[in-house]
């Protein structure tokens, strides 16, 4: 214990007294209090005072922190039980719904990704559902992610799981198992290192210029001008399916011809049409928009602000392009339904949507358009992302710029 005799300067006397308590995680544990003599008290009745107050204040001060370390102390055991019990009767099954429940309230998640971790609950429950999470091992992890890859496990195709589906599911689990580190029972996500099995990929369709500039021509023809203008935007932009559904009519600006994109509408079973954000923050971006682009969308307003008038008090005002007869968000798997028995009709090649996207970056990367400007273009994150789905297309990019140059070199 120290006292230290301070004066201020109005010639106020204090006196601060300080008691150390000892150590704790290698800081020294001090308390202290200012002891202020009452005008007019003589030397020796001070100094008997503060004494007093000093022997007092340390007896307070150390019973005060023997009681906080005794409720430390209680609190650490009642916590050490907690993870024990939890150690002995926590299954996967529970801790994963409670961490489920926890980024339902959170919000810290995307609609899209909560979702997908949703649907990864029944198989993996069926699998590891019942396994204690203290003793759900790394082999007991790769053992579930490698049968999901075996024949018949996608009911639609008969196939495996893709690579993509199956790195779903571990980032499900080793969510999961962060969480049980983080409540302390366990001390190693045993998620570390799992290998995929690569199944098969089925070559992507990608339309030629011949077949999309056929198909577009039948399209403009025939089809209503909501179908029109849907993929005639992703026939001339290369947006995602979902970043076209999203669109509205505010993030058009007719002035200058771009449209921004900076939401998706998505669909998932049990729970309906949603709203999101788009897929990475590189999937918020600005693109210019052809004349032809801005007529149709023009007209299909006008037709909409009709539309609207016949609904009366039924119209549903979402400020969407793509709605049903009552102004409600397109369901998101009515284009390729539509386009499918379209091109059934006409006896022309399907080959989904997601082949407007590859043939508009085939072809600006054909054209001599740089990756990183087609990758802006598409929204990936990473030009390395370009790179690897358009290897092909980048390597005879590649070859003509060459062929070019040896050219210019040989020419006499």
């Amino acid at each position: 214990m120290t006292i230290q005799k301070r004066i201020s300067k109005k010639g106020v006397v204090s006196y601060l007294i300080r008691v150390s308590l000892g150590y704790k995680d290698g800081q020294q544990i001090v308390k202290s209090m200012t002891y202020k003599p009452e005008i007019g008290m003589k030397p020796k009745a001070v100094e008997k005072e503060l004494n007093r107050q000093a022997v007092l204040f340390e007896e307070k001060s150390k019973q005060e922190y023997e009681a906080q370390l005794q409720r430390e102390a209680e609190h650490q055991e009642q916590d050490n039980n907690e993870i024990e019990y939890a150690k002995k009767h926590t299954t996967f099954r529970e801790l994963a719904k409670e961490w489920i429940a926890l980024q339902e309230i959170s919000k810290e998640l995307k609609n899209s990704s909560l979702l997908r971790m949703k649907s990864c609950q029944e198989r993996t429950y069926n699998a590891i559902g019942d396994i204690l999470v203290s003793k759900l091992t790394y082999r007991k992890i790769q053992s579930f992610i490698s049968s999901l890859a075996q024949d018949g496990i996608n009911q639609k195709t008969g196939l495996g799981l893709s690579e993509k589906t199956q790195k779903h599911y571990l980032t499900f689990i080793s969510d999961v198992m962060l969480y049980a580190k983080r409540c302390g029972i366990i001390h190693d996500n045993p998620c570390r290192d799992i290998t995929f099995t690569k199944s098969q990929k089925k070559e992507k369709e990608v339309y030629s210029l011949e077949e999309a500039k056929q198909l577009l021509a039948l399209i403009d023809e025939k089809a209503p001008l909501n179908y029109s203008l849907f993929f005639n935007l992703l026939a001339y932009s290369g947006m995602r399916r979902g970043e076209a559904l999203g669109l509205e009519y505010k993030d058009i600006n007719f002035e200058t011809s771009v449209l921004t994109i900076c939401r998706t509408s998505n669909y998932h079973q049990g729970y309906g049409v949603y709203t999101d954000t788009p897929k990475t923050k590189s999937s918020y971006r600005s693109l210019y928009i052809q004349p032809k682009i801005v007529g149709l969308i023009k007209l299909l307003k006008t037709q909409q602000e009709q539309q609207a008038k016949d609904c009366g008090d039924l119209w549903v005002e979402t400020d969407r392009l793509f709605i049903k007869w009552n102004g409600q968000p397109l369901h998101p798997s009515a284009p390729y339904k539509w386009l499918k028995h379209f091109c059934e009709r006409e006896n022309v090649s399907f080959k989904g949507l997601h082949s407007f996207r590859h043939f508009v970056a085939s072809q600006a990367l054909a054209s001599g358009v740089d990756v990183k400007s087609v990758s802006s273009m598409l929204g990936h994150s990473q030009t390395s992302t370009t790179l690897n789905i358009y290897a092909h297309a980048v390597q005879q990019t590649n070859k003509k710029a060459l062929n070019s140059v040896a050219s210019l070199l040989e020419t006499a």
